[in-house]
């Protein structure tokens, strides 16, 4: 490898040198040319400025001509030997510390460099990696709101600089397209912890190839040429100003269209751990001006980890009765999620919100409570489902826990669900609240596009693991593949994921059928007492789309995260009839990934979402279940917004099917910014099924 690497490098200093060698020739090319004009210049005319007669003209010419071919002559004087030697010598020597550099990212970093990357490209994938946006013409930005870094963070300056800059320099959203990236599921918005996706220009794509012009906001370049107050107006003001946009295919009119609620999913650290409220007063503004545009409603997530985390049974609501009352008085709707997970570690995360302290006392003595891999890294986001019936918790299952916690929720605010404000509540069943295991956790060395690795060693499923083997009479099939590869392995590098592996074996049917139904049935007990809990009320699930390896045989990272869906069976029809069994909703978090289909890293990838998308719709469909959504990227620009239009509301299904719900992620400044916040007002009217001005390519 390290080899391989010099070779790289020594090709890279060869090639720089003979750039260098050209840079000089054209900058003394340039000279040259500049000096014979300036000779000629000077010649042609006068002393006193007049253009000399016919015949002077051809004079000047051969003195001209003899003037510059005598060596050293005339105004032009070559450029010192030993200074271009000390510029190559300098250029070639920054050059060698460059090719070092971006070899060793490549190397340790895990960094996916271009072989003639320059530094430009090296603070890009800094810019990514820690949560930026940065688009092909160099314009940088946030992917989320850093205003809530403590105060000690060294950021901190620079994120709030970096927004003022925002709000100065990009031009507004609604004629620029700007798409940004996940990951989300930062895990699986991927959101991939070394680049950030961004969809690939659709037909109506406002993108910067055709860059429109707004009066009074939009100069010369791009550049904005007024700032923005934090809130503004109404659409009508917006489409008064835009003029000029570059004629395109048409945006599809979704006037007519069935309605679809659209939801505001609020910061995640809008109660903080003494379960208070934090800033009121501003929440109460943002909820006003959300309700000014006919928002239906805001999510928020109920930590378990904040609402009981002192000791087992001591439920402090306070924070929340505050919020759900502030709610109800401006006529808003509730969507509730029941977060049985830890808050921090994943892309998007921007505080910390742990497990409970006394489970977290219980996890250091007894760490088989937590899911765990095959080298015994303890996975403490989530509960191991292996104790759902083991009384482990003082004395409680884990879904004794999880039942009390509802049941409690549900006392506490009885009034709400009676009153219809709470509307829907999302119950936690895994990692980020998501049914699936947490096969691709970033602190264990996962990285995007890696298979992930099976999470099934803790003492009590792999006590489960031992009886479903002894009652296949093959009790030596009591263990966890051992080919498997490891987080960041790819399927054709394993003996167990590769093209007819042993995941279509007889040992591998076995296992992986024990692996995900065990999903399903965390799934359907804790969904049995979340419908006892939470009767005549709307429960919901959440599923990831884990789109990378889709179109190899076995579905890989499918596979490790509990989804046995092989080329040769579907795996989500199993999932979605437990749903409907127990008539809960599926929340897809994937709104837009359809339309990623031609990302050059999904690519090599040989991701496929559409197809994702489409199976899990089908099986759902099929299932007769309600399906809501959320945005997986961050998503402020209209481009962005129509692609989840057409996601939610699908022009050619012959049904009229659509998506019952979408709730957009999340409320920050960003999005209360001028330009977002109407173009966001823009989308809600279309969700709504109502007429807007101005369609991309109508006439104006």
């Amino acid at each position: 490898m390290s080899a391989d690497m010099q070779k790289l490098i020594g090709a890279n200093e060869e090639d720089d040198e003979e750039e260098i060698e050209m840079d000089v020739k054209e900058e003394d090319n340039e000279d040259h040319e500049n000096g014979q004009k300036h000779i000629a210049a000077q010649m042609m005319l006068g002393a006193d400025g007049v253009m000399p007669s016919t015949s002077h003209q051809f004079q000047i010419q051969q003195q001209l001509q003899e003037q510059v071919s005598t060596p050293g002559g005339g105004a032009w004087r070559s450029r010192p030997l030993e200074e271009k030697e000390r510029t190559k010598l300098r250029e070639r020597h920054r050059r060698a510390i460059t090719a070092r550099i971006l070899a060793g990212l490549r190397k340790h970093g895990n960094y996916n460099l271009r072989v003639r990357a320059d530094i430009n490209d090296v603070i890009a994938a800094l810019a990514r990696e820690a949560g930026w946006v940065v688009l092909s013409d160099g314009t940088t930005f946030p992917s989320r709101s850093q205003g809530s870094r403590p105060a000690g963070d060294s950021s901190a300056g620079l994120t709030s600089s970096s927004s003022q800059m925002l709000s100065q320099q990009v031009p507004p959203t609604s004629l620029q397209g700007v798409s940004s990236g996940y990951c989300a599921s930062v895990e699986y918005n991927a959101c991939h912890m070394k680049g950030v996706f961004m969809p690939t220009p659709a037909p109506y794509d406002l993108s910067s190839s055709g860059h429109s012009q707004s009066s009074g906001m939009v100069g010369n370049g791009g550049e904005q040429t007024e700032s923005l107050p934090l809130i503004a107006g109404s659409m009508e003001v917006i489409n008064e100003q835009i003029i000029g946009l570059p004629p395109k295919l048409p945006e599809r009119d979704f006037a007519g269209t069935p309605y679809v609620p659209v939801y505001v999913m609020l910061p995640l650290g809008v109660v903080n751990m003494k379960c208070e409220l934090v800033d009121p007063d501003g929440l109460l503004k943002q909820l006003r001006v959300l309700k000014s545009i006919n928002v239906d409603g805001v999510m928020i997530d109920c930590w378990w980890g904040i609402v009981e985390a002192d000791a087992p049974q001591e439920y402090n609501w306070n924070g929340y009765r505050r919020l759900f009352k502030m709610v109800h008085e401006l006529k808003l709707k509730l969507q509730v999620v029941m977060s049985f997970h830890e808050c921090g570690g994943n892309v998007g995360d921007d505080v910390c919100i742990p497990l409970p302290h006394w489970v977290a006392e219980i996890g250091r003595s007894n760490p088989d409570i937590f899911f765990t891999d095959r080298e015994g890294r303890r996975n403490t986001e989530c509960l191991s489902w292996g104790i759902d019936k083991e009384r482990v918790l003082r004395g409680r299952t884990a879904v004794e826990v999880y039942f009390d916690f509802m049941r409690s929720f549900r006392v506490e605010f009885n009034e709400f669900f009676e009153d219809g404000i709470i509307s829907m509540v999302e119950v936690g069943l895994g990692p980020c609240g998501e049914l699936r295991y947490p096969s691709c956790p970033v602190k264990h060395g996962w990285r995007y596009p890696g298979i992930g690795e099976f999470q099934c060693y803790d003492q009590y499923m792999l006590k489960s693991l031992m009886k479903a083997a002894e009652m296949r009479g093959h009790s030596f099939w009591a263990r966890g593949p051992d080919n498997a590869g490891s987080y960041s392995s790819h399927p054709h590098e394993t003996g167990f994921f590769c093209d007819e592996g042993d995941y279509d074996g007889y040992y591998g049917r076995f296992f992986l059928n024990w692996y995900s139904q065990l999903l399903i049935n965390h799934g359907d007990l804790v969904l049995s007492l979340a419908k006892l809990a939470f009767e005549g009320s709307c429960i919901a699930a959440k599923l990831p789309g884990i789109h990378w390896w889709y179109k190899t045989s076995s579905h890989a990272a499918e596979l490790t995260a509990g989804f046995y869906n092989p080329c040769n069976r579907d795996g989500y029809i199993a999932i979605a009839a437990m749903l409907h069994k127990h008539g809960a909703a599926l929340n897809f978090a994937r709104a837009e990934l359809q339309f990623l289909e031609q990302r050059e890293d999904l690519q090599e990838a040989l991701a496929n979402p559409q197809g994702l998308v489409w199976q899990v719709l089908n099986a759902a469909w099929e299932t007769c279940i309600t399906v809501v959504s959320e945005n997986a990227f961050v998503c402020h620009d209209r481009v962005g917004y129509n692609k989840i239009l057409e996601n939610v509301k699908p022009v050619n299904d012959p049904d009229g099917r659509h998506f019952s719900s979408f709730t957009y992620l999340r409320l920050t400044p960003l999005l209360m910014e001028r330009q977002n916040f109407m173009e966001f007002e823009r989308f809600v009217k279309r969700m709504h099924g109502e007429a807007v001005l101005y369609l991309q390519g109508s006439q104006w």
